[in-house]
């Protein structure tokens, strides 16, 4: 689900930051009254995300534009496929195309790098999960590209719920101290993960109950020796997981893997918008 409020404040916020004070190209060019159409083409095989994005651009430019998607939300396709097609003020169309192109390649690249991981993970026991570690301003649509690539959203923010990492751990005075402070101040609705580096720390935070333990920087190896251990917890291993590495956990037997690369090192999904005579708007 996309909270469709804030994502047309982002929208807005996006288009007064591209726009300025007017689309010098387009509007010293084109009448206001100048209608004519485009389509908007893959040029490689990936997961397609975000076409909600386009109507609700328009719209913020004054609308009178007519978009048809010709593909399903979140479906895997190949390069040469056409996404969309529009008709409507050339002025609009134009002024429109640079943002929407940015976020459909950016949310596009998300998607199938985390279409790849689930299906490279090939475990159905394991949900692969985004992090906070997204492009600033664009978490929502980040999270929400994750989404459809098959993968699942961690924290959305730090008031998302609790999570404790090594240095709330070292202020707090260890795992225990740390859950029980955080348990004092917070009621039942908010769950608690902490952050574990060795057995110790495992069988210390099993001891202390919190709702979720995250396996940091383990190898499948380690993590299979904690889990005998584990008393009922939700698990998640995170860190140094990358393409290269992900397929060795599979049956490791934790419940979540988080990857911080889905979301700080993406490859956009190559995108393009053509006017109906194919020549490049």
């Amino acid at each position: 689900m996309i909270n469709q409020m804030q994502a047309k404040a982002d929208l807005q916020r996006f288009l007064n930051e591209d726009i300025g004070r007017g689309d010098a190209s387009s509007d010293s060019i084109f009448d206001a009254t100048v209608c004519s159409g485009g389509t908007f083409l893959l040029k490689a095989d990936g997961v397609v995300c975000g076409l909600w994005i386009a109507p609700l651009v328009y719209q913020l430019l004054g609308g009178e534009v007519t978009f048809t998607p010709l593909v399903t939300e979140g479906s895997y396709q190949v390069a040469g496929t056409h996404l969309a097609k529009v008709t409507g003020p050339i002025r609009t169309l134009l002024t429109g195309e640079r943002l929407i192109l940015n976020l459909w390649q950016r949310m596009g690249g998300i998607a199938t790098a985390t279409y790849q991981a689930v299906q490279t993970l090939a475990d159905p026991t394991i949900r692969i999960c985004d992090t906070r570690k997204t492009a600033p301003g664009l978490r929502l649509f980040d999270k929400y590209a994750v989404t459809q690539g098959g993968g699942f959203n961690h924290r959305m923010g730090l008031d998302d719920g609790i999570m404790l990492k090594d240095n709330h751990i070292a202020f707090a005075g260890g795992i225990t101290a740390a859950i029980k402070t955080a348990r004092q101040h917070n009621g039942h609705m908010i769950k608690i993960e902490v952050e574990i580096e060795s057995l110790a720390q495992f069988k210390e935070a099993v001891a202390a109950q919190p709702d979720v333990i995250m396996l940091d920087n383990l190898a499948p190896d380690q993590i299979q020796t904690y889990l005998p251990y584990n008393q009922g917890i939700l698990t998640e291993a995170s860190g140094g997981i990358s393409p290269a590495n992900l397929a060795t956990f599979k049956g490791c037997g934790v419940d979540y893997i988080s990857l911080g690369y889905l979301t700080h090192s993406v490859q956009a999904l190559d995108i393009s918008f053509n006017s109906i005579k194919g020549d490049k708007a």
